[in-house]
């Protein structure tokens, strides 16, 4: 296996995060609910994990603001644009995924 430095690496996984927030950000029509059912997270976990990240290294960003780096834009007109209600089999998918969470 190829070594890397630590800085490689950072480099190469901070590639790999943009690769797939600006993916998630195309993908308008994978709802939230379907990523949590079948990968076990969303893009708000993301908005959540970047937020963190930042408050961990004393960096002041509120969900609003990390939402809005993850969506490309406010978290309430995405939802608008392109959230749909869950269908009744979403609902109980979730529920069945996520039953020992809690």
């Amino acid at each position: 296996m190829t070594q890397l430095t630590k800085e490689q690496q950072t480099e190469f996984e901070a590639a790999a995060f943009r690769t797939l927030v600006a993916h998630l950000r195309k993908r308008t029509d994978v709802q939230n609910i379907d990523l949590m059912n079948l990968g076990g997270f969303c893009r708000n976990c993301l908005s959540n994990w970047y937020q963190d990240a930042a408050n961990e290294a004393g960096v002041a960003l509120d969900k609003a603001q990390a939402r809005e780096l993850i969506y490309g834009m406010a978290y309430d007109d995405w939802k608008r644009m392109h959230q749909s209600v869950a269908t009744p089999q979403q609902q109980a998918a979730f529920a069945q995924s996520h039953k020992d969470h809690g």
